[in-house]
């Protein structure tokens, strides 16, 4: 990653996060989203799928592959209701950047609001990328987002980033937040010139 807010490539070990149509109820279940920050989303993340019956941590990818940052999914990841609180839970988890099949829009938006590349390849691509990670759990995956490359085990694979994102991550225009705040005396002088809003003077 860039210096500031500039994201033009995130690296890490990966985490396979298998099956197509893994919808955001899945990801975060709906009793998670009553707490009114994200902070603990990360111990909600794919809170039922993650434990057996009595509660305890299964064999899931996400409690074999513990401190992964690469996320590699499949079709039509992130599906179901709009709620921000799944990739929330993702990046707080530790995922840094996510490779796959196909992702729904809304959950693809929701990713690049929060500077998370979202890298689309195809299914014989992304399921041998899986299958490296499973053998390689410590292999460093890269992703290119300016080249819209990933990089694992001594080959080069190419990708695709939606436009909007690929620009919004390089030109550091992501944060819309953070992007208001640095320009707010644009926004101040703005508002001081409207008819309709009262001066604290």
């Amino acid at each position: 990653m860039s210096d500031d807010q500039h994201i033009t490539d995130v690296s890490g070990t990966g985490v396979p996060i298998p099956g197509d149509d893994v919808d955001t109820d899945q990801i975060l279940p709906a009793r998670f989203m009553k707490e009114v920050t994200f902070d603990n989303m990360a111990d909600y993340l794919f809170y039922d799928v993650r434990r057996d019956g009595d509660g305890e941590f299964n064999d899931h990818p996400l409690n074999r592959f513990d401190g992964a940052s690469i996320a590699v999914v499949n079709s039509n990841f992130g599906c179901g209701s709009s709620r921000e609180h799944a990739p929330q839970a993702m990046m707080r988890w530790g995922v840094d950047g996510v490779v796959g099949e196909s992702y729904a829009e809304i959950f693809r938006d929701n990713c690049k609001s929060l500077g998370i590349p979202a890298a689309t390849a195809d299914h014989e691509t992304v399921t041998e990328l899986q299958s490296w990670i499973e053998d390689n759990p410590d292999g460093d995956i890269h992703i290119d987002v300016e080249s819209e490359t990933v990089t694992y085990g001594g080959r080069t694979i190419d990708v695709e980033i939606d436009g909007a994102m690929q620009e919004a991550l390089t030109e550091g225009i992501w944060d819309t937040t953070a992007l208001m705040y640095s320009n707010m005396s644009k926004v101040e002088t703005t508002v001081d010139g409207l008819p309709y809003v009262e001066s604290d003077d």
